[in-house]
């Protein structure tokens, strides 16, 4: 396998406006503590942010327009006055997304990919902004109702396809369609079968398509698994081993809610990867 340089590998962090998100438990629902959140991981070395007022954990309920907007519109006009990356707001509502792009967001985060609003694609299209499309079967509430798959790979690289050409269709330019597989969104989990490390596993396969690749793996559930049942907050040391991985396959974005953590592991990654025969450490002390 070709390693790649996780030099070039981009970090989104992650703020959650959600009293009920999977990861943090609702910490950064208080817009002050969540602008707070956001200006700290891009300190960290965040390269994105990715604002989002809606969970989208198993089972979740849908919010309304009006809820999702009271949430998240605040937060981003906080971080745009300090504009140092740039903002992504994860949403499937053109009418959220419209708000957010014009409050400061230049990237829109679309778990659906496109289709559960028929004003997202031309929304986009008319911006001109990157949108990550990602794979998911069904929506929040039933992704997780026994999915199935004949061909993991070929199903999940063929439904971006066929996104990422309904985007082109509508408009979108090609570099600005981002995939993502969706880690933890309709997959299946644990023994004899986990679809989470079967595309892991075939993460080239995703890398080679010509489109940027966008990967959230961090606190996911199957780690959780893979580590004898432990909660989110204690998934960074198995979370960090999937953004190794995933930086030397070469995914290009990596949505993380550790960003101090996965920028000091690329940063030495990146040291080893490239390793010369003239190379000169850093004098310490």
């Amino acid at each position: 396998m070709e390693m790649h340089n996780p030099s070039n590998t981009e970090l989104m962090g992650v703020v959650n406006v959600t009293p009920d998100s999977f990861s943090d438990g609702g910490r950064f629902f208080d817009a002050s503590a969540a602008i707070e959140h956001g200006l700290r991981l891009v300190e960290d070395g965040a390269d994105y942010i990715d604002v989002g007022g809606e969970s989208t954990r198993p089972g979740a309920e849908p919010l309304s327009v009006e809820a999702e907007l009271m949430r998240v519109l605040p937060v981003i006009e906080g971080l745009a006055k300090n504009p140092q990356v740039p903002i992504s707001i994860d949403t499937y509502k053109a009418e959220v997304a419209r708000a957010a792009l014009d409050a400061g967001a230049s990237v829109v985060n679309d778990i659906s990919a496109l289709r559960f609003d028929a004003e997202m694609a031309p929304l986009i299209a008319e911006r001109g902004c990157p949108v990550v499309i990602m794979h998911m079967k069904g929506n929040p509430r039933n992704m997780q109702d026994k999915p199935y798959y004949e061909d993991t790979i070929g199903e999940i690289k063929g439904f971006l396809e066929e996104r990422a050409d309904y985007a082109i269709s509508n408009g979108i330019r090609k570099e600005n369609i981002w995939i993502d597989p969706g880690i933890g969104f309709g997959k299946r989990r644990g023994k004899p079968i986990d679809d989470n490390l079967d595309i892991l596993h075939n993460l080239e396969r995703f890398c080679n398509s010509g489109h940027k690749v966008v990967l959230g793996t961090s606190r996911k559930a199957f780690i959780g698994a893979i580590l004898g049942g432990v909660s989110p907050e204690k998934r960074l040391f198995g979370s960090l081993a999937t953004f190794a991985w995933a930086a030397i396959c070469g995914v290009d974005i990596l949505r993380v809610h550790d960003v101090a953590a996965t920028r000091q592991m690329l940063d030495v990654l990146a040291e080893i990867v490239n390793y010369k025969d003239d190379y000169k450490p850093a004098v310490v002390g």
